[in-house]
């Protein structure tokens, strides 16, 4: 029996399942985000969306209404946003080489990199397999996670093939990494996230997995369930979300899926072990409620509902796979 207009639509299974808010965000008219790169909730619930639409920063609250926007004409090209606990803002902007620091209300404190200028790693059209070395930052960094510490580690994934440590202020302390497949290596550091612990997860996208390592760079493990990770959400219990854009868009050209039934784009949740707890998408019907074209982000707001923001034009609406105007966030509300 097909579902009806009004029927709720539910994802996830046992324990973690999910309402999409099918309603949700309101934009007002004439309002785009072309396409949301990446989505962070602050203490206070706000939900914040950096995007490649003509306001960069959108400001939605719980029921998706935008309360205010910044960084209007400020970015090259968004990528990664990531709130600190108290508030404060950082965004990864990969084309400009830079990340930046702004207050809540959008003022800037500081930058880390030289604006238009990248690494010098022999990378040829942003083509991570033809990284010849690895650089200092950046060239093209991806996405940034706070350790408990308040240190910086940030990923540098497009054009090169390294995570690089910083102190609060933004002075380097380290950096690790190298092309490659191995333990400590990357094709595509492309998100991070940092547990209570200060274990450092790197979502290594184009190897299909997420390593851990320590908060000096030692690897810990790797998990391998995965179809090209994009971005690693801890929760407070430490449960772990992992946004999958899968092999159906995006992907890098001589490459191919590893078979004609893979998996498109999903989400997935484990626990602190690494095992699998329940995983919706797939990319089987993309463009319906609940499943998903190109999730890039996931974020998990303080009471608990889930955003997964999606690069749609990118991947999908520019090659005419889906309309141009295509949904790219959406919100997932806990059922109890």
């Amino acid at each position: 029996m097909s579902r009806t207009a009004d029927e709720p639509v539910i994802v996830g299974e046992g324990d973690f399942r999910y309402e999409v808010a099918t309603d949700w965000p309101r934009l007002p008219e004439g309002w785009t985000f072309v396409e949301s790169t990446s989505v962070a909730a602050d203490s206070q619930g706000l939900v914040y969306v950096f995007n490649r639409g003509e306001h960069p920063v959108m400001v939605l609250d719980r029921e998706g209404q935008v309360v205010k926007s910044w960084g209007e004409g400020k970015f090259t090209r968004p990528h990664g946003i990531t709130i600190a606990p108290d508030d404060s803002i950082y965004c990864v902007d990969d084309q400009d080489h830079t990340v930046r620091k702004y207050s809540s209300g959008g003022e800037l404190l500081f930058t880390v990199g030289t604006s238009g200028q990248g690494a010098d790693t022999g990378v040829v059209n942003r083509d991570y397999r033809t990284i010849k070395r690895v650089g200092p930052p950046f060239n093209q960094p991806t996405n940034l996670a706070i350790a408990p510490g308040g240190e910086l580690f940030i990923s540098d994934g497009y054009g090169n093939a390294r995570v690089h440590k910083f102190s609060p202020d933004g002075d380097l302390i380290m950096s690790w990494g190298e092309p490659g497949d191995g333990p400590g290596q990357f094709h595509l550091p492309h998100g991070i996230a940092i547990d209570s612990s200060g274990t450092v997860y790197v979502a290594d996208r184009e190897n299909n997995r997420v390593q851990r390592f320590n908060s000096d760079g030692e690897f810990i493990d790797q998990w391998s369930n995965l179809a090209r990770p994009t971005q690693v959400c801890i929760c407070p219990d430490e449960t772990v979300f992992v946004s999958e854009v899968g092999f159906r868009v995006g992907m890098v050209p001589g490459t191919a899926p590893p078979g004609p039934d893979a998996t498109g784009g999903r989400i997935s949740l484990f626990d602190a072990n690494g095992e699998l707890l329940c995983r919706w998408g797939g990319g089987q019907q993309p463009t319906d409620p609940g499943d998903f074209v190109a999730p890039h982000d996931v974020c998990v707001d303080p009471q608990g509902a889930v955003y997964v923001a999606e690069v749609s034009w990118s991947a999908a609406g520019k090659h005419g796979l889906v309309p141009p105007d295509f949904q790219s966030l959406q919100k997932f509300v806990r059922v109890s």
